[in-house]
């Protein structure tokens, strides 16, 4: 058996408004991208107008590249970095005071390897409340990454994080449990 690259190549995942979108979005790009880093309220709202949910105090870096924006939730506070890809082919949801630091990569499709035709997948991701992902570490798609838990910096997670874990390596393995000190403590 070999692969049908023809019919892969001449698949339409994309219904004819999501194409509509993706290119109006592509055009305002460069509205998001070019404004001065504080102007995190105006980022805001051009994600709102493509359908992003956007909660409260969001803080999207203008250098964070966000594929499809209407598959993005983002709770209150959370914090997006500087060259993050936000590979959103699948709904992304980003939690309550969620960081993913720079030049990480979300990615929330795939393909199915097992079918000749490979066609996309669109599985989505989720990054729990008051958790953090790392610089230039890698969230596959369909992961969940618990409430509180830490990526490290340059992990490579496929599989789920347990809520309050922290997780380091390639593949991405536990290495802790993560515990907050109490405010003023040394």
């Amino acid at each position: 058996m070999t692969l049908d690259i023809a019919t892969a190549r001449a698949a339409r995942p994309y219904s004819r408004r999501e194409y509509v979108g993706r290119a109006l979005w592509a055009l305002a790009t460069p509205l998001f991208r070019c404004s001065p880093r504080p102007l995190f309220g105006w980022r805001n709202l051009l994600l709102r107008m493509f359908g992003a949910t956007v909660g409260r105090g969001v803080h999207v870096d203008p250098g964070t590249r966000i594929e499809i924006p209407w598959n993005l939730t983002l709770g209150d506070h959370a914090a997006i970095g500087a060259g993050v890809w936000v590979y959103d082919l699948g709904p992304i949801r980003i939690g309550a005071r969620a960081t993913v630091s720079h030049r990480a990569h979300l990615c929330g499709g795939t393909h199915d390897y097992t079918d000749p035709v490979l066609p996309l997948l669109r599985t989505g991701l989720a990054i729990g409340d008051d958790a953090w992902v790392c610089a230039d570490a890698f969230v596959g798609p369909g992961v969940t990454v618990g409430t509180g838990a830490v990526v490290g910096a340059a992990a490579v997670v496929i599989r789920d994080v347990a809520p309050w874990m922290v997780v380091a390596g390639n593949p991405a393995r536990a290495v802790k449990r993560r515990a907050l000190r109490e405010t003023g403590a040394a």
